[in-house]
């Protein structure tokens, strides 16, 4: 084995293994009363995920119709894997869509028989099948100027969007999520908080609903929301990939030289959240 182990994305959680020695996160991840839950010691960063600020987004301005959706109507959106759609929070977002006329909830089909379920437990709530849309896998680029579609991003509990919610974020989509107490329920409130947009992080179900009910209906505060957004993408750790980069290193050097002090490893704070 080498003689210092780092666990970073793979799993989202603890290996439980006493041969992993380090565990990369962030403070939003795994605030200080969480870390008994963990077998690693933490090297904090200022932003635990990884982006790249020079991805490429489609020129294509997709229209609705193309992504078979009504001309008019809020679009929330939600293109995690099907397997993170809990029957709470699908219970929720019907609760959202009835109290939203008109709006429709634009999901990411994997299968057709997901999508057949999903329409199915849709209607056993009293909510019209049809205003659930699915979208198709497309090449990366494409994919990202699809977002622009849509108008708020929902999240998914307990097991957050992670990539799929910087997909988002990067494509200009505000995301909503739920902030649970698990390092798999927190990503994407570490995500909001690294590119300044902590009002989207919720803690409870009402306020989530609330919330998303609310964007909906008030279309300044959403617009106010996607301006800071934009302000920010550029201008915050999140996308800033030579920060993270230069985070990262500190941190192996960090860890390698209590290894050669003969220290055993210990938490880290390479950039503390501010």
């Amino acid at each position: 084995a080498a003689p210092v182990q780092v666990s970073y994305i793979g799993y989202l959680g603890t290996m439980g293994a006493g041969y992993i020695d380090y565990l990369l996160a962030d403070e939003v991840l795994i605030p200080e009363g969480s870390r008994k839950h963990y077998t690693e010691k933490i090297t904090y960063l200022s932003s635990y995920q990884v982006n790249d600020s020079k991805r490429r987004i489609a020129d294509k301005v997709f229209t609705r119709a193309e992504c078979g959706l009504p001309e008019s109507g809020f679009v929330y959106c939600c293109f995690n894997n099907t397997y993170k759609i809990t029957p709470k929070t699908f219970d929720g977002w019907m609760r959202i869509l009835g109290q939203v006329p008109g709006s429709v909830l634009w999901l990411f089909e994997e299968n057709p028989k997901a999508a057949e379920n999903l329409r199915r437990e849709a209607a056993s709530r009293g909510v019209d099948a049809g205003r659930l849309i699915f979208g198709k896998r497309l090449p990366v680029a494409e994919y990202l100027a699809r977002y622009r579609v849509a108008d708020l991003f929902l999240d998914t509990l307990p097991y957050n969007a992670g990539t799929t919610a910087s997909d988002a974020l990067w494509a200009g989509l505000p995301v909503l999520t739920l902030r649970g107490e698990s390092f798999a329920s927190r990503m994407a409130a570490s995500l909001l908080t690294a590119i300044g947009l902590p009002e989207l992080i919720t803690s409870g179900q009402k306020e989530y609903e609330a919330l998303a009910v609310e964007l909906a209906l008030d279309p300044e505060k959403l617009r106010a929301t996607r301006e800071k957004l934009e302000r920010n993408r550029l201008t915050t750790r999140l996308f800033d990939t030579g920060r993270f980069t230069r985070n990262i290193e500190a941190a192996y050097r960090a860890m390698y030289e209590r290894y050669q002090e003969g220290l055993p490893p210990d938490h880290l704070f390479i950039e503390r959240i501010t």
